[in-house]
């Protein structure tokens, strides 16, 4: 049998080229993320819907994203990265086109709150750490920081471009918009993407053997509750999960969500809202990538209390600097900036050094399940709250206060390995 020659452009890793690819597909699925969050105040007064029934659809959007990844996961070990890739851009495209129809609430949920959210969960937060793990043996945790940090680069691309669409020329037609990327960045993953190394005669960067070869014969769902009932077990697995939640009930579910309605309350424009928002998406984009450098090099557990710790104090300050002067809130969107997302690579190093390289990937994936779930139940609360109290101060202090108790928890933390049965894993050949 021949053997495959490696695959390089010019004297670069192939590695390199897959995780800018995956930076780009997660650039327009954060994009497709925010895309609730710009257009809530422009569906209210088109469709006369209130805060908490868009809210609705965003939280069912979120809640399914994250229960989405650790299936999604497991789908990347059986019927490969590009094809799970392929398969959530596609549903993506479609579900948001469809979203720009919408003309009743159900259509909405139906569309942005369920096959959107399903989309978005096949790829995000698993898909980075699935190819950090694969393709990198070396940088890891700078490459995952890296890729994390899309989401960043998301909000500055498509935020402000989404809220000045929205207002000049309707929210449906921004929706389309972003429906279009999804649909176009199809093509480069279908002709550049691979699985794995070995697909194009390499190893993973930095590596000098092989990896071990994991079956690819089972089916997804047998991975993920497998995967599950063994880190169960482990009370690292609940530590970092529950963090996760109060980390997705601050971040997605709260500012995502509802920073530029709550900014709206206090008479700033709406494209000046996004563009805050999206500011703090560079400053995400240097703390996130910093903290997958750190997360080599410093303890994570102790980069975690500090991230959750500095949150926590941001958004209790944030109902006063959303009352303050425009210095005030400048200043919260670079503190909150800079902490937004950092949690991800110390998170993901965690659960790698407690589950492993193969498997770490899917316990992950149930760890960004609670993320979003938390996020969920943030996204929808805080809508609610803002219905029924006229203001977001209580929101706010509830999750600054959970960020605060985040903090102490992951400091306490004490991991230890879980083995994976023998089973699970073939020799490579």
């Amino acid at each position: 049998m021949t053997k495959t020659p490696p695959l390089r452009i010019g004297r670069m890793h192939y590695a390199w080229i897959v995780a800018t690819l995956v930076f780009a597909v997660l650039i327009v699925v954060a994009g497709i993320r925010a895309t609730p969050g710009v257009l809530m105040v422009p569906m209210e007064r088109s469709l006369g819907w209130s805060a908490a029934t868009v809210s609705a659809a965003a939280g069912l959007n979120i809640a399914l994203y994250g229960l989405t990844g650790p299936f999604a996961a497991a789908l990347m070990q059986t019927l490969g990265v590009r094809r799970t890739m392929l398969l959530g851009l596609s549903l993506l495209a479609c579900a948001v086109a469809a979203g720009g129809f919408a003309r009743e609430p159900w259509e909405l949920i139906l569309a942005w709150g369920v096959f959107a959210g399903i989309g978005v969960g096949t790829l995000a937060m698993v898909l980075a750490a699935t190819v950090a793990n694969r393709w990198f043996a070396a940088r890891r945790g700078l490459v995952l920081g890296w890729l994390t940090a899309a989401t960043a680069t998301g909000q500055l691309v498509f935020l402000p471009l989404l809220a000045t669409v929205a207002v000049a020329a309707g929210w449906r037609t921004a929706t389309w918009l972003v429906a279009g990327v999804a649909a176009a960045i199809v093509v480069p993953v279908a002709l550049l993407m691979r699985d794995r190394p070995a697909d194009v005669g390499l190893l993973p960067y930095g590596a000098s053997a092989p990896p071990a070869a994991a079956s690819s014969a089972r089916n997804p769902l047998t991975v993920a509750f497998a995967s599950l009932g063994r880190a169960s077990r482990n009370p690292a697995f609940w530590v970092l999960a529950g963090t996760f939640f109060i980390c997705g009930a601050s971040t997605n579910g709260l500012i995502g969500t509802h920073f530029i309605p709550a900014c709206g309350d206090h008479g700033i424009p709406e494209v000046r809202a996004a563009t805050l928002l999206a500011a703090m998406g560079i400053f995400d984009l240097v703390g996130t990538t910093a903290s997958g450098w750190l997360s080599d090099r410093v303890d994570n557990r102790l980069l975690l209390g500090v991230y959750y710790g500095l949150r926590g104090l941001s958004l209790v300050f944030l109902p006063q600097a959303l009352d303050a002067s425009f210095v005030g809130l400048s200043a919260f969107t670079v503190f909150y900036g800079l902490d937004w997302i950092a949690t991800v690579p110390p998170t993901v190093r965690l659960a790698t050094q407690a589950f492993g390289l193969d498997e770490g990937p899917v316990v992950f994936g149930w760890i960004a399940a609670s993320h979003q779930l938390g996020a969920g139940a943030t996204a929808f609360a805080a809508g609610w709250m803002r219905t029924a109290l006229g203001s977001y101060s209580l929101a706010f202090d509830i999750s600054g206060t959970l960020c605060l108790i985040a903090a102490l928890a992951i400091v306490l933390l004490r991991p230890t390995r879980t083995t994976v049965p023998v089973a699970l894993a073939e020799p490579a050949s």
